[in-house]
């Protein structure tokens, strides 16, 4: 099993129409075949800047490549994640 972790903070203001809207594509990602547990979490503590943490499972390697090379996993980060991101950290565990 991969754990797939990805703390972020984006470019909108707090509760805006345009963080709504990045949220709402992100959640998408769930429906990728491999996906498992998708979690999108809102960070609370005051240790870090990250606003958000999206979070997932897959089964092994070749679910995760899968995953990563996805038309709308790659169309995501190209239109959304690269233009609307301002900082993150990924981390991948087994």
């Amino acid at each position: 099993m991969i754990r797939h972790i990805v703390p972020f903070r984006l470019k909108h203001a707090r509760g805006s129409a345009e963080e709504a809207g990045f949220l709402a594509a992100n959640r998408k990602l769930a429906d990728i075949p491999g996906v498992e547990q998708f979690e999108l979490l809102r960070q609370i503590s005051p240790k870090n800047d990250f606003d958000f943490c999206v979070s997932m499972t897959f089964a092994d390697q070749a679910a995760y490549q899968a995953y990563n090379n996805h038309p709308d996993h790659i169309a995501f980060v190209q239109t959304r994640w690269l233009p609307e991101v301002a900082d993150f950290m990924e981390i991948d565990l087994t």
